[in-house]
């Protein structure tokens, strides 16, 4: 009997140790934009919080094309602390349906942390 506890101790260890670290939060993943005339810039915030038990550091992101930005904080977001990344698409010399992703790298067990934005860019008419 005191093996069988001794097991399930230790399972119940491992398990509370994988699920432990800093962990994104976002109320939404995606935005989408209105219809937008070409040569507009579009900016959005992604608000999140760390939902883990350590410090979230964010270390990079990753888009397409250099018409996509992101700023996104530099200091380490504590346990239950909350953040924003923050968007900037310029639509200049870009038309039609555009669907672009982020990837967020951090030291958060699941990498990239996807972020993603929908907008229908109208050509300007020459």
């Amino acid at each position: 009997m005191r093996l069988f506890d001794f097991a399930i101790i230790i399972a119940l260890s491992s398990a509370f140790t994988l699920t432990g670290g800093a962990e994104f939060y976002f109320k939404e993943t995606r935005a989408k934009f209105p219809d937008t005339n070409e040569g507009e810039i579009l900016e959005h915030d992604y608000h999140f919080t760390n939902a883990g038990s350590s410090p979230l550091v964010i270390s990079e992101y990753k888009v397409s094309c250099s018409c996509t930005s992101v700023q996104f904080p530099t200091h380490p977001i504590q346990p239950g602390e909350s953040g924003k990344i923050h968007l900037r698409f310029d639509t200049e010399g870009k038309y039609g349906l555009q669907i672009r992703k982020i990837e967020l790298y951090s030291n958060s067990p699941k990498n990239p942390t996807i972020l993603s934005f929908k907008v229908n860019v109208i050509p300007r008419e020459n």
